[in-house]
């Protein structure tokens, strides 16, 4: 009976008992679980909310028909009053002028020339093995023009009193991938100025091209025969310029230079 009472004295509301901060912890937690659960199910319900949310979107959508995209080429917008535009003409037009007949670009002949032999049958079109011939490696050159998109070559080609020969040529690359004409003249350029007896001279207008006038005599085209050399070579769009003069004397620097600078005016 002793330990009922005490048992009952132990438990009994407003007494200060050992066993009170026990039964408070255990109300606390008991009221934090409820609240726990209270919050995992309305967080479930929100998620279920946006998941039955977008799938009712979806099958709205489905039962839609397929509305039309506008087209992707919109036409422009008109150019306000007073700054219509008219397409170049195409004497102006660079491209179009390029893509047409090539040989109306090579610079005229002057009077009293007369035609080299070696082209006399030609119609000034070069093929690239024709074009690759005309190089001491021809393979190599034939190769390496395949892989730099040669497109076509036109040549002019005449003899002056028999004292000097000039050779005109304009190479156009197709340039889908590389700038294949400022990598042609680059290389022109840089075997015409390995020879130290060259006279170097800007071309004026033409930003990197430059004519090369040799002090000394070098194999020609005529069965090895030795000849004086000057040598030009520029570049504009995707058509590289070489211009080649030999002759028994020492060719004029004004003579080529005046040649270059007129060939890269009708590009």
């Amino acid at each position: 009976m002793a330990s009922e009472v005490e048992a009952g004295e132990a438990t009994a509301p407003g007494e200060d008992s050992g066993a009170s901060p026990v039964v408070r912890t255990g109300q606390a937690a008991s009221r934090r679980s409820r609240r726990g659960r209270a919050t995992l199910l309305i967080s479930t319900a929100a998620v279920l909310g946006l998941v039955a949310g977008t799938c009712a979107g979806y099958l709205v959508q489905a039962d839609r028909p397929p509305t039309k995209l506008p087209s992707l080429a919109q036409p422009l917008s008109r150019p306000a009053a007073g700054q219509t535009s008219k397409p170049l003409p195409a004497a102006q037009d660079r491209r179009v002028r390029t893509n047409g007949d090539l040989r109306k670009l090579l610079v005229k002949q002057p009077q009293g020339a007369r035609e080299a032999e070696w082209v006399a049958d030609a119609d000034g079109w070069m093929d690239l093995a024709a074009y690759a011939e005309k190089y001491a490696k021809s393979g190599q050159k034939f190769s390496q023009y395949i892989h730099d998109e040669f497109r076509r070559a036109a040549v002019a080609s005449w003899t002056v009193d028999g004292s000097y020969t000039v050779e005109v040529y304009l190479v156009q690359f197709h340039q889908e991938e590389a700038l294949a004409a400022v990598e042609a003249g680059d290389n022109g350029r840089h075997w015409a100025s390995w020879m130290a007896d060259a006279k170097i001279s800007a071309i004026p207008g033409t930003g990197d091209g430059e004519t090369f006038v040799h002090n000394q005599p070098k194999p020609g085209r005529a069965h090895g025969r030795q000849a004086y050399v000057a040598e030009a070579y520029a570049w504009r769009g995707d058509i590289e310029m070489e211009i080649l003069i030999t002759g028994s004397k020492r060719i004029s620097e004004k003579l080529i230079a005046d040649l270059a600078k007129r060939q890269m005016e009708r590009l």
